[in-house]
């Protein structure tokens, strides 16, 4: 990897300064703690020895700082099949099979939704930079259903302003753990991430406010099929509000049950309802995609094993 390396001579104003502080005031557009990590990197040097943060400065010190060269991150177009529900000059609606990333991230550049949709659509939004154009929402990677994409900015500011108002209808479909005795409810709980493990989100007071509501469509012998209303959309929300109230979703890997009855390849949760209004016809859109088979099927064994 090439590195630009940066020198400095320290002077008597500077003697006694901590190195973080005093390079974080020498160059410009990097924070302290963007500093912080570059120095427990080793990739800062002072008179040809690496230091630590707390490494206090003496005159004429000389200090070398390896900047590593940003990586250029592009995206390739990938000829993965997607089922395309809608399409049109601003937006395109598709039906998101589980297992499926949305976009690429760190360590996960290929095989993701955003690879497909470059290959079939060429445009897509510029807003979310190039490692998430179009991307105006999004849903888990094993979560399944309808996600709109927007193929220009202007879409894209229509979208994503009415996904701030919440005025978007998301309806999912979701199979629980335990039998919910109520016909339905709703969860007003606020989430962030979780204080301990950062993969995670939880209940943390004083987080986004979330807020979901539900109403039960079957009960089965240990499990109960609801139907989901996000008000709100907060990363993990359904999987983290019903498992606050004792309900995690049935294949759910982090928020659910450590023994799992059915072998699942992640939680039980379809987003089946997308309507919003389009951003440049100014109608009320909607779509509607049934659950996977492994949902259907699981469904069906549950029915099955009630009766």
């Amino acid at each position: 990897m090439q590195t630009k390396s940066m020198n400095f001579v320290v002077d008597v104003d500077d003697i006694g300064k901590r190195i973080d502080v005093y390079l974080a005031e020498m160059i410009d557009n990097m924070s302290r703690s963007q500093i912080q990590k570059i120095i427990n990197n080793g990739n800062v040097t002072v008179n040809d020895k690496v230091v630590k943060n707390n490494y206090k400065l003496k005159e004429d010190d000389e200090i070398v700082l390896n900047l590593p060269e940003p990586v250029t991150l592009k995206v390739e177009p990938e000829n993965i099949p997607i089922e395309i529900m809608y399409e049109d000059d601003d937006i395109v609606v598709v039906n998101k099979p589980q297992g499926m990333v949305v976009h690429p991230a760190p360590g996960n550049y290929s095989g993701t939704l955003v690879n497909a949709l470059l290959y079939h659509c060429k445009n897509l939004s510029s807003i979310n930079g190039v490692i998430r154009p179009g991307i105006v929402h999004r849903i888990d990677k094993d979560t399944s259903g309808v996600l709109v994409v927007a193929k220009n900015d202007l879409a894209h500011r229509s979208l994503a302003e009415q996904i701030k108002e919440h005025s978007v209808n998301r309806i999912y479909l979701a199979i629980t753990e335990g039998v919910i005795k109520e016909d339905g409810g709703t969860i007003n709980r606020p989430i962030a991430r979780h204080p301990v493990d950062r993969k995670k989100m939880a209940i943390v007071e004083g987080g986004r406010e979330a807020i979901t509501h539900f109403r039960v469509l079957e009960r089965f012998k240990e499990n109960t099929y609801i139907e989901c209303k996000l008000e709100t959309g907060r990363t993990h929300q359904i999987r983290v509000h019903m498992s606050s109230i004792g309900h995690p979703l049935v294949g759910d890997p982090v928020y659910g049950y450590k023994k799992q009855k059915y072998k699942l390849q992640g939680q039980a949760l379809h987003a089946t309802t997308l309507g919003f209004i389009h951003p440049t016809k100014k109608q009320y859109m909607e779509f509607t995609a049934t659950p996977p088979s492994y949902f259907l099927e699981l469904l069906e064994k549950l029915r099955n094993n009630s009766k």
